[in-house]
């Protein structure tokens, strides 16, 4: 996926979209969002430059001691991944199966540990009002743009000009040092299991280019698939 991603993210760069992740969050720890409205390609992708893909180096460096203090004590620790994509044509994509939203969201769920997709104000939305979640509409020039973007970029299976954000929760490892409780299927009982080796106590720091690649993925299918390369 990475492979296909990286080839897939020069050929989309080399007609002005640029796709870049960040990591959003580490257990309890948060990072700076990207600016759904103004997002700039280099501060998209100015994370992917850094040892540890976050926006807030003061963030990256509480992520990397709640990471260690899980390790210290056999456990691990999930998190977030927020992704944007900048340069989309307006009505890239299709409604109902073929909607930009489910296409993202297929490729991001074949991505081992993710339990999870939002787009925009994605869950937040569901505790708020229309007149809260609806963005305003004005003219730019000859642009139709929002003044905010709670849709994430994407509406009615379109991409509609916004910059398109979303964002992917991470489960913990589950491989962790502690004894857990499990079954001996060949005996069928209960059991032990006590694993060994080596386990990441966080897959989130690698998964940022996973995101990225699964992105890229499926802008560049459906600019192939609409002719617009």
């Amino acid at each position: 996926l990475c492979f296909a991603g990286a080839v897939a993210m020069q050929i989309l760069a080399r007609r002005g979209i640029h796709i870049g992740a960040h990591i959003a969050s580490i257990g309890p720890i948060a990072d700076s969002r990207f600016d759904p409205v103004n997002l700039h390609p280099a501060a998209l992708l100015a994370p992917g430059k850094r040892p540890i893909s976050t926006i807030d180096a003061a963030a990256a460096e509480a992520m990397a001691m709640e990471i260690e203090a899980a390790r210290r004590v056999g456990d691990s620790v999930g998190g977030t991944v927020e992704c944007g994509i900048l340069g989309l044509p307006v009505g890239l994509g299709a409604p109902i199966f073929d909607g930009l939203e489910n296409r993202l969201a297929a490729a991001v769920f074949a991505i081992p540990a993710v339990k999870g997709i939002e787009f925009g104000a994605g869950f937040a939305a569901a505790s708020m009002r229309g007149s809260e979640n609806n963005d305003a509409y004005y003219y730019e020039e000859d642009r139709v743009k929002t003044r905010t973007n709670r849709h994430g970029g994407i509406l009615g299976g379109l991409s509609s000009g916004m910059p398109l954000l979303f964002r992917a929760a991470f489960k913990p490892t589950p491989s962790i040092a502690q004894t857990q409780d499990s079954v001996r299927l060949s005996q069928k009982e209960s059991a032990a299991l006590q694993l060994q080796g080596r386990h990441d106590p966080c897959v989130v720091l690698r998964a940022v280019p996973c995101v990225e690649a699964a992105a890229a993925v499926v802008i560049l299918d459906a600019m192939l698939s609409e002719g617009r390369l």
